[in-house]
Order: C-alpha cells, then structure tokens, then sequence
C-alpha cells in the first residue's frame, strides 16, 4: 500500500469518526463516497485508542457506532454559543474554608503629595492613587483623562488597547468625583481607571477576543467582574488586546509590544493588560490566564499579576478557552495593588456554578521572621543556559538563573526559613496538555466545523487552527483518562507541600507552570531584576496553597517591599 493511500485511509477513517466538516465531509465527497463507518474503517481507527479488535468485533461494533455517529451529526446541527459550559464542574482537591471574610479595604495612609509630573502621577500604584483622590489631591476625571491622553501618545506604538471606552470612562469618572464630594466611597478603588482584556463583555462595546472571525463581536451579557468593579467605583477606560483566542500577543490588528523593548512582542494571551499596565496607561488590568496567560506577559513588561486559586472569580461573560483550567485575575504595578482589585472581583457567583466563596483578608507585607517557605532546589540549581542557541541567549539565562538565586537571599535577609520541597514527578504531566487541547477543541467546534479557521491570522504549528483540529481527534476516553491523572496530581502535589502555606519557583521551572494550572494553585509573579544583554524584566514566582491567595499575596508584598524592581519604568517614546 503506498504512503499516499495510507494517509488518504487515516484522513478518510479520522474524519468520518470526528465528523469535521472542514476537511473530512469535502474528502469524502471528492472521493463520492457516502460518510458511512464500515469495519475497516475502524480498524484502520484503531490506533486512536491503542487496542487491536477481532473482525468478529467489529461488527459487533458496527450498528451502533453508525448510530452515535449519526446522533453526533444531530448534536452539531444545533450551534452553541461560547458562553454555554458542559454540565460537569471541576473543584480543587481542597474545599475552601468557610465561612468567607471581608473582602481586603486599603488602610488610610498618611498625606501623600502629589506627584510632580504627570509621568510620575501615571506611574503611581493604585493604592497610591486612591489616596491622592481620598485626599483630594487629584480627580477621578483629571486621572483619567491623563490616562486616555497616554492612551493616544503610546498605543500607536505598543498596540495594546482593542476600543477605548471613552464615553463611558468620563461619565464613569464624573460620577465618581460627584459620589466622592457627597461622602460616598464605594472602595478603594473608586474613580481608579482600568482595563478589561478583551474577552471579557461589556454591553455596548466590541468584545472581539483578538480574532478575526469575532473582531465585529458584541455581547449581550455584561461580565460579573466588569459589575463588580463597577460596583467598587473603578473606571473603565479601554478594552486590551488579546492573543487571538487567548494565545500569545498576535491579533487582528498586529503584534502587542513590549513597552520594555519594542521591537519584541509583549507575551501572551495578557499581552496588552500587562504591556498597558507596564506603559502606565491605565492604573490597572484584568488578566486571564489557562496555562501562562498572566504569568508570561506580566514577566515580559515587568509588572505585578495574580493568578487566583481556580474557581474564586467569576467567569461569567468571559470567552471559555478551557472549562477547567480558564482563571481571571488583576496585573498591576505592585502586589498590593493586585490585592485590591483581587478583593473587589472575587467571590462566588451564581451566573458561574465554578465559582465559589474563600476567605480573603490580605493585611499587607507579611513579616517573614521565622516564616517557613518552600522552595524547590532542581528549579533554583537546573542550568537554562545549556540549550541557548546564541550568546545573547546563554547570558540573558545566566542573568535570569542569578536573578532567581538572589531572591532566596532576599528571603532569608528577611528572616524566613527556606524549606526545600520537591514537586511530584512520576506523573507524566506533559502529557496532561490533552485535556487543554480537547477542551479548546470544543469551546471552538463551530468555529472549526464553519471552515473559517483559515482567517485567524496565526497559521502555523504552534497556533490555535492547528490544535482545533488535533483536538477534534483526542478519543473521550483519552480526555478522561487524563482528568483521572489530574485528580491524582492534585493529590500528589498537596502531599508535596506538607505543611507549607508559601513557596516559591522559578517562574518556568521544570513543568510547573502547566502543573499549577491543572491542580488550580495560586501564583503572584513579581519583577526581580533585569537582563544585562537587553535590559528587560525577569521575574519569580510565588505560590500559594489553594485557597492561601491572601497569604502569598503577603508574602510576595514582603519582598517586593525589600526590592525596587517593581518600581523600575520602561523607557518609552511617544
């Protein structure tokens, strides 16, 4: 049999049993043949599910498996909107305690002055800010309209904004002055401009998740978080560009930069939350994250991000990337600030049935004198210079692996005990990406079954079309084979941690960044110095035991309080 014919059979067989209109259904008409499973059609299937059967069971097989596959064709006549979860939930392997606190308020600080230039004013902190406007020394409206002015200086340049709220923002930012001036203070956050990445609703307003099929998009439903924020007085002044459907820093309308060094992408999916927040043009952003989408971007332009135990904010009206693995958080200018807006947009929801209610009482930089931290050796000890393929490459390693190693000095300067820990390894994690893949798969059906992947402006191995299509040909038996591993990793990993509230990684170390996504840890990444060759950020990691959010936002403020990283400005033209 030649290798054509092979493929053409695999091609034939693979696509009648996924039922894919985009290549399968035009296969099997050129060829004029009706998409009928026959028993050799799933022997040839077989090695899907790594089993040989006998001829005899094949035809066992056969009426039934002509009966599911036309009982699928019926489920996919039927379109369903992104917004629609399959009737299953995942919960962390830990239930949150209860009953739940009050959320996190900022302390009244003393008399803040207010910043001499307009640049400084932009690059305060949100706490920072919501004490000027406590303290009268600046205006909701005046801030924001600095911030829609920077809005218009920079984002030619950095491309990190989709639609500006303009409207919306100074009505937003008048109320607030006149609640104010009536002795009314929502939060600390009344009158603070921010931004919503771009798959996030708001009604009135694109929500074009970065990609072209969607770039007209307007979504009824308004975003449990965009109300909650609204509720707590924040303004909103810009939606933020988007990997196209949450993967790196490529949209519609071109590559998010790094404001660091512009002639590199800002990272992704976060890309202009965290390249906005970087470039000062709004005082804060949401991100989202599934597997690196806070964590990655955040490292990349040098600022502050929360990923929040999975399930403790709401999801409602957020585009779904993956049921079990999608998380919502806050990047900022600094920790205490993440712990600000994580306290105003956590909580448990009922338009979201993931979502549930912790306890949450961050009271600032946590002393670390005596404090046990963990961390995990062969992360800190392994060498990331040996598969640089340059100079430059070798050094900006050597730079960040020195970097990393630093902290635990500033830790231990701190007083905190340094425990070594080691992450679970006998299980194949790698191979845990599947349930990504087959639940990116499916969240997207329509948009593969439409033929309209080819719009996406990404089109190569490494890009969403590519990994729909795989996902169409993950066997439901592989998927939940995989969420049974989960459950055991989950397991392992709290083993790992004994009695541990905190510890601390490297910020892609080993598998631990998709291992934490799967098991719905928390994690604050924070700046913690810089490349020598380039000048851009590198950052670390702190990790939190579920539910813990408040703990190592704590314990990741103690640090940065010690350090001035985070203070640190890119150095922008515009």
């Amino acid at each position: 049999m030649t290798s054509r014919l092979v493929r053409r059979r695999f091609l034939k067989t693979a696509t009648i049993l996924s039922g894919s209109a985009v290549f399968g259904r035009a296969l099997l008409s050129l060829a004029g043949e009706e998409a009928k499973v026959t028993p050799e059609l799933i022997r040839q299937a077989e090695w899907i599910s790594g089993l040989t059967f006998s001829e005899a069971d094949r035809q066992l097989m056969l009426s039934d498996i002509n009966d599911t596959a036309e009982g699928t064709r019926k489920l996919r006549e039927l379109k369903l909107d992104n917004s629609v979860p399959p009737a299953f939930t995942l919960r962390p392997i830990v239930p949150p305690p209860a009953p739940a606190a009050a959320a996190h308020s900022r302390k009244k600080g003393p008399a803040a002055a207010r910043p001499a230039s307009d640049d400084d004013l932009a690059f305060a902190t949100a706490a920072t800010l919501s004490r000027l406007i406590e303290q009268k020394k600046i205006s909701s409206l005046e801030l924001t309209k600095l911030y829609l002015s920077r809005i218009k200086r920079f984002d030619p340049e950095l491309a990190a904004v989709i639609t500006v709220t303009e409207d919306l923002a100074l009505k937003a930012a008048e109320k607030a002055d006149a609640e104010r001036a009536k002795g009314t203070i929502r939060s600390p956050l009344h009158g603070i401009p921010w931004a919503a990445k771009d798959l996030i609703a708001v009604p009135g307003y694109k929500t074009t998740w970065g990609s072209v099929p969607f770039k007209d998009q307007v979504r009824p439903e308004k975003a449990t978080v965009v109300a909650r924020l609204e509720e707590a007085g924040a303004v909103l002044v810009a939606k933020t560009a988007v990997g196209e459907l949450a993967w790196g820093d490529v949209w519609f309308g071109g590559t998010t930069k790094n404001p660091w060094k512009t002639d590199q992408g800002s990272s992704g999916s976060s890309a202009g939350s965290a390249s906005g927040t970087s470039a000062a043009l709004f005082g804060f952003a949401l991100g989202t994250e599934t597997w690196g989408s806070i964590v990655s971007p955040c490292t990349r332009c040098g600022v502050s991000g929360l990923r929040p135990t999975f399930g403790r904010v709401s999801r409602h009206g957020v585009m779904a990337l993956s049921w079990t693995m999608d998380k919502l958080g806050p990047i900022a200018r600094s920790v205490e600030d993440l712990a600000l807006v994580f306290g105003a947009i956590q909580g448990a929801d009922p338009a979201d049935p993931w979502s549930q209610a912790a306890p949450f009482g961050f009271r600032g930089p946590a002393s670390l004198k005596g404090m046990r931290i963990g961390f995990v050796p062969e992360y800190f000890e392994a060498d990331r210079s040996k598969d640089a393929k340059t100079p430059e490459e070798k050094q900006s390693a050597l730079d960040w692996m020195k970097n990393d190693r630093r902290v635990l000095e500033v830790l231990k300067s701190l007083g905190a005990e340094l425990v070594p820990v080691t992450m679970p390894s006998k299980l194949p994690v790698s191979a845990l990406a599947q349930i990504l893949t087959a639940e990116a798969a499916t969240c997207f059906d329509d948009l593969t079954r439409s033929g309209r992947l080819g719009e996406m402006v990404r089109q190569t191995e490494d890009a969403w079309p590519n990994v729909f299509r795989q996902g169409q040909l993950v066997p439901a038996v592989s998927y939940l084979r995989a969420m049974r591993v989960r459950t055991l990793l989950m397991q392992e990993m709290e083993k790992s941690l004994g009695d541990l509230r905190t510890y601390v990684v490297p910020s892609y170390g080993g598998d631990h960044l998709l291992m934490t996504n799967l098991t719905g840890h928390p994690a604050v990444v924070v700046p913690n110095g810089f490349r020598s060759g380039n000048g851009t950020p590198t950052s670390i990691t702190f990790m939190g035991r579920l539910w813990a959010d408040d703990e190592v936002l704590s314990v990741a403020a103690a640090y940065q309080a010690a350090t001035d990283f985070h203070l640190k400005r890119p150095p922008l033209k515009g």
